[in-house]
């Protein structure tokens, strides 16, 4: 149908069809589109979308409303179109699914960009590195918060849900190497410790108007 639409003759329709539907998993249903699943009908949607080929592919929050596996399904589909050579702009809520497949970002705040750059020179806004704390005693948080300060690049940050600290550090080894005999002195008992990349919800919360950024 969307092949006819689009002016195809009737073979090459029903060729490119075939060809799409098998791409995206389709194959194996014959059956009305209702009747498929949220993430499978995203697929259909996608297959539908490919009939003529297109150079350039805008996908709207594809993802929205899918549970995990689906959303998973879609990445993997995304990707493809990617490496066959299609450039896909896509709009998302979801900063993990930017991170997993753009290339370029931009982070749009109240109608305005924001930030623009390649996930990693976006996260490298955040100072790079960032040492993770779970304090055992919620009461020792704030004891805790000066320590990983003293080895930090900028005060810690405190998230008492979690009893977590986090601040950003210049020198992993040395922070490491640092913080943990320092709590112990202190008598304070870490649950974990971990090292990591700040994510792009902490840079979209650090940017946008709400997050205090600007």
């Amino acid at each position: 149908l969307f092949g006819r639409l689009h002016h195809l003759r009737a073979a090459a329709a029903r060729a490119r069809a075939a060809e799409l539907l098998e791409r995206f998993g389709l194959d194996g249903h014959d059956g009305p589109a209702k009747d498929l699943s949220g993430g499978l009908r995203r697929r259909l949607d996608l297959a539908a979308s490919m009939i003529l080929a297109p150079p350039v592919l805008f996908l709207d929050e594809p993802t929205t409303g899918l549970d995990p596996r689906s959303r998973t399904e879609i990445w993997g589909a995304v990707r493809e179109l990617v490496a066959g050579g299609t450039t896909v702009l896509l709009t998302t809520q979801y900063l993990e699914e930017a991170d997993q497949l753009a290339d370029r970002i931009s982070v749009i705040d109240a109608g305005r960009v924001v930030a623009e750059g390649t996930p990693d020179e976006l996260k490298a806004r955040l100072g790079g590195d960032r040492l993770d704390v779970v304090i055992h005693d919620p009461a020792r948080l704030e004891e805790a918060a000066v320590i990983v300060s003293d080895v930090a690049s900028a005060p810690a940050e405190i998230d008492r849900d979690t009893r977590h600290v986090s601040a950003p550090v210049e020198e992993r080894v040395r922070a490491l190497t640092r913080v943990l005999p320092a709590l112990a002195a202190a008598g304070i008992e870490a649950e974990d410790v971990a090292l990591r990349r700040p994510t792009l919800d902490e840079v979209f919360l650090n940017l946008t108007t709400d997050g205090g950024g600007r």
